[in-house]
């Protein structure tokens, strides 16, 4: 039996255990959810709710945050707020409402179907010339890439995690492959190679605060989108297929994508920022290869019928960077930022 080997932490790792405060509402929505999630005298009842979710703009500042904030619970919650809100029916009601408004929206989004290769191949064919990587590569000045790490520490500060609820609805070879991949993505068992720890380093070169939770009141509702995706697929059995769907989109389009965040760290003089995009252009064009051949293949030749959800999670995924690139592009062609709140 073989024996693994992790080396000793040093004590400064920033993946504390502090839960981060709750945010500022944005609409009637995240109001209610607030308020369920503090247990107040005010907090809605859910069937109450349905209307005001059904006007609710799917993609929009209010939905979103909602949606965030009930998810972040499974994960390392918010300060003063007792653990077993995990499993509020209150939240859980409202939640389950806004979950059904975003996964409509999403559908009705994307093109849909069962042709897994034909929407693996849509990636593959994407031009790496436009986008917001693509920018930076090109002219990003360096607030503006601070700006995207402000957007990303949303994910990247617990990268993984979203996908790794997906392990416990998968078996056999397929479960397998998808740990081996998140063993990676966790350090190989060592703490300072965690890829949310690398994140982390590279956010304190930009001098950003990089604790957990910290620019959530800044990052407006695209990024958020782009995560509660991750949650949604990952916390569901049923969108199982979704997961990994999502998570192979990811693993494809990121080594080019980290390849030109590489050489915009570069050209702003940022070793450790590159360096952290470096690790990505190599892991993760071994990540793709695993996910193409070791998970999607041998899932759907057992489970043919959940080839529909892979292309969601697909083209689910590509229509939230999209729009997450679209807005920021938008936003720094007018002049300002792209976040909610500028960068002090």
């Amino acid at each position: 039996m073989s024996t693994l080997h992790v080396l000793p932490d040093p004590p400064d790792l920033t993946a504390a255990s502090a839960s981060p405060s709750l945010p500022q509402p944005r609409g009637v929505l995240g109001a209610a959810m607030l308020g369920a999630i503090e247990q107040r005298q005010d907090r809605p009842v859910p069937a109450r709710m349905q209307a005001a979710v059904a006007e609710a703009e799917p993609f929009g500042e209010d939905l979103q945050l909602a949606l965030y904030c009930a998810y972040e619970l499974h994960y390392r919650g918010f300060a003063g707020v007792p653990a077993e809100q995990e499993w509020d029916p209150t939240v859980l009601g409202l939640r389950a409402l806004l979950e059904a408004r975003f996964l409509q929206a999403l559908r009705g989004a994307v093109d849909g179907g069962e042709g897994v290769a034909a929407a693996l191949d849509g990636l593959l064919s994407a031009t790496g010339q436009r986008g917001v990587s693509a920018y930076l590569a090109r002219e990003g000045r360096l607030w503006q890439l601070r700006e995207v790490a402000v957007h990303r520490s949303l994910y990247h500060l617990k990268e993984a995690d979203p996908q790794a609820w997906v392990l416990p609805r998968l078996h056999g070879a397929v479960k397998a492959a998808v740990a081996a991949v998140e063993f990676d993505e966790y350090g190989a068992g060592q703490a300072t190679r965690m890829h949310s720890e690398l994140f982390a380093a590279s956010m304190r070169e930009l001098d950003l605060d990089a604790t957990y939770g910290a620019w959530l009141d800044h990052v407006p509702a695209p990024m958020l989108a782009l995560v509660n995706f991750m949650s949604l697929c990952g916390l569901h059995r049923g969108l199982r297929a979704a997961a990994l769907g999502q998570l192979t989109a990811v693993e494809i389009s990121s080594p080019p994508g980290s390849a030109r965040m590489s050489a915009a760290a570069r050209r702003l003089g940022l070793p450790v920022v590159e360096a952290f995009y470096a690790e990505h252009e190599v892991a993760d064009s071994v990540h793709e290869q695993v996910m193409r051949v070791q998970v999607l293949g041998p899932l759907l030749a057992v489970e043919p019928e959940l080839a529909a959800d892979v292309v969601l999670g697909i083209q689910g995924a590509c229509l939230l960077e999209d729009r997450l690139d679209a807005t920021t592009l938008t936003a720094w062609a007018q002049g300002h930022s792209s976040l909610l709140r500028p960068i002090q």
